[in-house]
C-alpha cells in the first residue's frame, strides 16, 4: 500500500477512535442533578458574578456553550448528581474558556482543578479533551482569562447564592 493510502486509512481510524471516545464520555455522564434552589450568582475573592446558564441534565451538559455568543460576563454552571472526573471539550464554542471544577457542599465549593484558556475548536475530530485529576460535582465555564483575573486556583473557595 502506498503512503498516501495508508495515511488516509490511519486518519479515518484515528477520527473514529476519537469520536467513539467522545461518545463514551457523553454516554457515561450521569443523569439529572436536582437543585431545589438553583443559584443565580457566585462570589469568589470578594467579587460576585451572575450565572448565565445552568446545566443539570445530560442534554444541557452535552450542549454546554456550543454555538452561543460568549461575552466577558457569560458563565455556565454544570451540576452533576455525584462527584466524578467529568471531561469537557470545546467543539462549536466561539471563544477560549476557563473550566473550573469544584467540590460543592451546600452553598460553597472548593476549586479542585482549573484549565485556563481552553482553546475553541471547529471540528470534533481535532478537539482536545479536558479532564480533571480530582473528582468534582460542579463545574463553571467562563470566558478565557476569568481565572487569572479573579485569582481562581486550586483551593479557592467559591460561594453560591
Amino acid at each position: 500500500m502506498n503512503a498516501p493510502g495508508l495515511r488516509a486509512i490511519l486518519s479515518v481510524a484515528l477520527a473514529l477512535t476519537i469520536l467513539s471516545y467522545a461518545a463514551y464520555l457523553v454516554e457515561s455522564t450521569p443523569g439529572t442533578a436536582s437543585l431545589a434552589n438553583p443559584p443565580s450568582h457566585f462570589t469568589v475573592n470578594g467579587r460576585t458574578f451572575g450565572i448565565t446558564y445552568i446545566a443539570t441534565d445530560q442534554g444541557s451538559r452535552q450542549t454546554g456553550l456550543m454555538n452561543r455568543k460568549i461575552s466577558n460576563t457569560t458563565t455556565m454552571l454544570f451540576v452533576f448528581p455525584s462527584p466524578g472526573t467529568y471531561s469537557f471539550w470545546m467543539s462549536g464554542v466561539n471563544s477560549t474558556l476557563d473550566i473550573i471544577w469544584l467540590n460543592v457542599t451546600g452553598n460553597a465549593g472548593t476549586v479542585v482543578y482549573v484549565v485556563q484558556n481552553a482553546q475553541e475548536c471547529s471540528s470534533p475530530v481535532a478537539c482536545p479533551i479536558y479532564q480533571p485529576t480530582s473528582s468534582a460535582n460542579w463545574v463553571i465555564e467562563a470566558k478565557g482569562g476569568f481565572s487569572e483575573a479573579n485569582g481562581v486556583s486550586v483551593g479557592t473557595t467559591i460561594q453560591f447564592a
